[in-house]
């Protein structure tokens, strides 16, 4: 069993071994999870695939120049000179 101990500004640090097996690294997110027997840590990293149908389809096809036209005639707008 590896321990930590909580520091004043209530920052832990991940035992070498804990991190190396969960594959944890600089900048990994983790995840506190509450559950009948009490706290869980896990890594909050998921593989890209869990990203599949996150953003739905498109309900009509747009053409590559009709979304430069539109965005040339929004981007006119906005930055015309007064």
């Amino acid at each position: 069993m590896s321990t930590s101990t909580v520091s004043s500004k209530g920052q832990i640090v991940i035992p070498a071994a804990v991190r190396a097996d969960m594959a944890v690294q600089t900048g990994t997110r983790v995840e506190f999870v509450k559950t009948a027997e009490g706290w869980l840590l896990k890594a909050a990293t998921r593989p890209v695939t869990a990203l599949k149908g996150l953003v739905p389809k498109p309900v009509a096809k747009v053409s590559i120049d009709d979304m430069s036209r539109t965005v040339s005639k929004h981007a006119s707008k906005l930055f015309r000179s007064k």
